[in-house]
Parts: C-alpha cells; sequence; structure tokens
C-alpha cells in the first residue's frame, strides 16, 4: 500500500461524478473517497465535481455529501477539522446531459486545475446515472476532446451494462470507438469486497487446496446471495430487469469464475481476467428444451419480516399488479473442462428472503469407504468449505470430529477464519478499493468488455425462455422464507440441499 500512497502522491486527480446528487453518489461514492483521504491515499492535489440538473451552490452540494459521509461512512460522523480540508476540494456544474456546453465548461474546469497545480491531471469520468445516459456522456466527453490522452483519462460505468447481449454488444462498440479498452472500468461492487478478493489469495497462495480443487474431489458449489429487503423505490427499474439480470449476470457470475478459474500465471489484470473469460467459454449453454429442467424463477408475495407486514411485489409501487419479472431465480450451471466436468454448480438470489446473505459453499465428495458403525454418526456431513461474504465475512472449513466422551461419536465442528476475530481494524468498503484501483490504473477487479459479452450470451436462452412464457403460478413464495418449492426441487433431484449458515449469523 506504501507504494501506491506513493504513487498516488505525486498524480493530481480530478473526479467528475455525473450524477452527483443522486443516490450512489450520497451513500457510497462521497463516503468512499472521504475514507481513502482519511487513509492517506489520495494526491494532495485531487477535485470532486458533483453533476446535476438540481440548482446547487458548491456549499450545498459540501453539505449534502456531509450529510451521506456522516451517515454512511464506516468512519463514523466526518470531524471538523478532516472535513474543513477535504471540502475545499469540491465543486459542483448544474449540467444538462445532452448539451455540448456542458462538457466545454468541464474541459475549462480541468484546464484550470492544471494551470494551479502545474501538472496535467488525471480525470476519472464516474457514470452515477441512468444506463440510458451512458452512450451519451461518453460521446460527448470524446466529442469535447476530453479523452485525447488514454494515459490520463478514465470513464468508470455503472451496472447494469446492457439489457441482453444485443445492446451490451452496441455499448461495448460504442465505447471502443471513443476510448481505448485500458481506459474503460466497468465496475461490479461486489468484486471490491474483501471476502471476495480474498478468494483469490485462498486458492492460490495455500497449497493445501489447489489438489482438491477439482471433480475428482469436489461434489458440488453453491453460491446463494438473498436477500431479505424487496424492491423498495425502484420498482420501476425492477420490472424491466428481474433477478437473472439484476444479480446472476454480474455478481453471481463473477463469484462463480473466481472458484472455477485456472490459476493465472501472474497477477496481472489482463491475465487474470483471460482466466475469468475462459470459465464463461466452458460453461454449458442451454437448448431451449432444458432450460425448464435447469433454471427456476418466483415472485414474492406479501408476508411478515421481523413481525412487519410487507406487500408483495405486484403491490409494490411501479410494479405492474399482473408482473411476470422474477424476484427469486436459481440456475444449475456446468462448467465443461478438465477441471470440472460434471460437477454441478447451483446458483440462487432473491428478494424478501429469509435472510440477507451472500455465500459460497464448496461441499467435497464423502469418504471413499465408511468405517464406522451407523450410531457414531447422527450428525454426519459431507465436508464443506463455506465462504461467508456477508453478513459475517469469514471462511470455515467443516469437518468431522470426535465428540468428547468415552463413546465415539462423530459430530460436526467449524474450524473458522474470521475477520473481525482476527484482525482489528475494519476492512474497507468495495468502493474505497474500487475506487482507488481506477486511480491506479488497476483494472484486475473489472469487467472487461469480452467478459460481460460472455455473460450475456450464457444466459439469453433463459431470458428469451421466461419472457416468452407467463408464469402461472406467480406469486410463488412468501416472503421471509427460502424461496420457491421449485428452487428446492431443482437441487433436492440431484441428492443435495441449499446449506445455509446458523441464524445466529443473520441481521
Amino acid at each position: 500500500m506504501q507504494s501506491i500512497k506513493s504513487t498516488l502522491k505525486s498524480q493530481p486527480t480530478i473526479f467528475i461524478i455525473f450524477g452527483g446528487t443522486g443516490d450512489l453518489s450520497w451513500r457510497k461514492l462521497a463516503p468512499a473517497i472521504y475514507n481513502l483521504f482519511l487513509e492517506n491515499c489520495l494526491p494532495e492535489e485531487f477535485a470532486i465535481i458533483g453533476t446535476g440538473r438540481t440548482k446547487l451552490t458548491d456549499e450545498d452540494f459540501r453539505k449534502t455529501l456531509l450529510e451521506g459521509i456522516n451517515k454512511f461512512s464506516r468512519r463514523g460522523k466526518a470531524e471538523k477539522e478532516q472535513w474543513a480540508r477535504f471540502s475545499q476540494h469540491i465543486f459542483y456544474q448544474i449540467s444538462d446531459l445532452n448539451k455540448a456546453e456542458t462538457y466545454q465548461e468541464f474541459g475549462a474546469r480541468i484546464e484550470k486545475h492544471q494551470a494551479e497545480w502545474n501538472q496535467e491531471p488525471q480525470v476519472i469520468y464516474y457514470l452515477a446515472v441512468s444506463p440510458n445516459f451512458f452512450p451519451v456522456i461518453a460521446q460527448n466527453i470524446a466529442q469535447a476532446g476530453l479523452s485525447e490522452n488514454p494515459d490520463n483519462v478514465r470513464i468508470v460505468i455503472e451496472k447494469p451494462f446492457g439489457h441482453d447481449l444485443e445492446s451490451a454488444k452496441a455499448l461495448n462498440q460504442l465505447l471502443g470507438q471513443l476510448f481505448e479498452e485500458k481506459q474503460i472500468y466497468r465496475i461490479d461492487h461486489y468484486l471490491g469486497k474483501e471476502t471476495v478478493q480474498n478468494i483469490m489469495a485462498f486458492r492460490f497462495a495455500n497449497s493445501l487446496f489447489e489438489p482438491l480443487w477439482n471433480r475428482n474431489y469436489i461434489e458440488h458449489v453453491q453460491i446463494s446471495v438473498t436477500e431479505q429487503l424487496g424492491v423498495g423505490d425502484r420498482g420501476g427499474y425492477y420490472e424491466g430487469a428481474g433477478a437473472l439480470r439484476d444479480m446472476v449476470q454480474n455478481h453471481i457470475l463473477q463469484l462463480l469464475c473466481l472458484i472455477a478459474m485456472e490459476p493465472p500465471t501472474n497477477f496481472g489484470a489482463d491475465e487474470v481476467r483471460n482466466r475469468k473469460v475462459d470459465v464463461l467459454h466452458a460453461m454449458r449453454r442451454f437448448m431451449a428444451e432444458e432450460v425448464r429442467m435447469n433454471a427456476v424463477r418466483g415472485q414474492y408475495s406479501r408476508g411478515w419480516i421481523e413481525g412487519k407486514e410487507v406487500p408483495g411485489y405486484r403491490e409494490e409501487e411501479g410494479v405492474d399488479p399482473q408482473s411476470n419479472t422474477e424476484t427469486f431465480a436459481a440456475v444449475k450451471f456446468f462448467v465443461d473442462n478438465w477441471r470440472w466436468q460434471g460437477v454441478p454448480f447451483y446458483v440462487r438470489t432473491g428478494k424478501r428472503m429469509h435472510q440477507t446473505a451472500s455465500t459460497i459453499t464448496i461441499q467435497f465428495k464423502d469418504v471413499p469407504h465408511f468405517i464406522f458403525p451407523p450410531e457414531t454418526t447422527e450428525s454426519w456431513q459431507q465436508n464443506r468449505l463455506i465462504i461467508s461474504i456477508q453478513p459475517e465475512m469469514s471462511i470455515r472449513m467443516q469437518l468431522q470430529a470426535k465428540r468428547p466422551g468415552l463413546d465415539m461419536v462423530l459430530n460436526t465442528v467449524d474450524m473458522v477464519f474470521d475477520y473481525k476475530g482476527t484482525y482489528t481494524f475494519e476492512a474497507p468498503e468495495a468502493y474505497e478499493t474500487l475506487l482507488l484501483d481506477t486511480m491506479v490504473g488497476d483494472q484486475t477487479l473489472f469487467m472487461r468488455a469480452d467478459q460481460v459479452e460472455a455473460a450475456w450470451d450464457l444466459l439469453m436462452p433463459i431470458l428469451h425462455a421466461w419472457g416468452a412464457k407467463k408464469s402461472l403460478n406467480f406469486p410463488n413464495y412468501s416472503a421471509d422464507s427460502w424461496g420457491p418449492e421449485v428452487a428446492e426441487a431443482l437441487i433436492a433431484r440431484d441428492g443435495f440441499h441449499w446449506v445455509t449458515l446458523p441464524l445466529q449469523n443473520k441481521k
């Protein structure tokens, strides 16, 4: 980290945040940049320029960001002296994203800072706006001549990156005409989470697991990303997305790639991303008639969560009362290569579930010969490796051991690496990691164009099948449940069940 800080000290940086008055800027970006400032990870000379259509002064915008930092920063409320130093670098520009004059003003601001600093700054354009503005902003930046130096200009694109394969290709083609690939940062905040990054370290820095990390020893893999929350005020957006687009196409497939990828030859960004793309290309594509047996969907009805009654999806604001949009999706994937042939990868995600949790479970095959009598193994289960991303951050190995006593009785025990119990300092938020990587030009945790398109290509048969046929049993799971019965049937047909961590981890 010291070398990163030293590099940044000599690189003036300008953040131009499109959608500066929006929720993402308020909840995530401002707290992340402020925390990087406190960690001494920002250059001495930097500027944050927020844009929006709302009429605000610089001071108004600073007060808005301060409210977000005080509410959402992991460091708590900003101290007066530190905020005073930080806020001097914050500015606001009223903008109409469709007008060339807006981008000319950005150019003037950049030139002004460059003159003050006597050095050309790197400029990071962060598109925290609706996806329909991505092409407009990118084209205007290029037409205004604000992207001419590829070494000093970067553009960050939030998800969703496209609505399907065709739109993702079109957006990639447009961006590729205006920017070099090394300038484009397609952000997936899940990849910035500390536990997700630790998957790489866990797999490739320890010789213990590599000999077991294949079809000879692993029976199946599960990836679950579940949420207690409903769609809230995002009903209008969610109606056009659904669980498969919103979570599986990006977050979950990226987690699957980290688990299934081959060891890279080095830690270079393109080498790591090459191995991820290899996984996506190796994943089995579904024929139309295979979708029904390998992918299931659900939609939540009204129910009770923690003593409070919550509406069903079709009752949410902005949602069609006869909606066919899935709020739950579960899919059985296969990676058809030498390492993983025949090993099922079960993934599921849903809203209004019993628990908010993100876990990866690797279940190992049973012992080849069972020597213990039946009465010793009432609680027997196969060995599992469980990586918990949230709410707790941990990696646990579930093993069988003898229970203390005179009799030989086996039960499951956990060997746990728990972040909170091991480290005294608090892990950075995902956006802090990803913004820092953007500043130093490290694209390892960002998706490349071919990754995005390969993920969409994989899911298109499912999206076509679900879009062409209305589900007649929606809603099919109640709030505060673990999803529809068809999801249990999907994995039970193979003799398995979904694994969840104990309820004391529920938050």
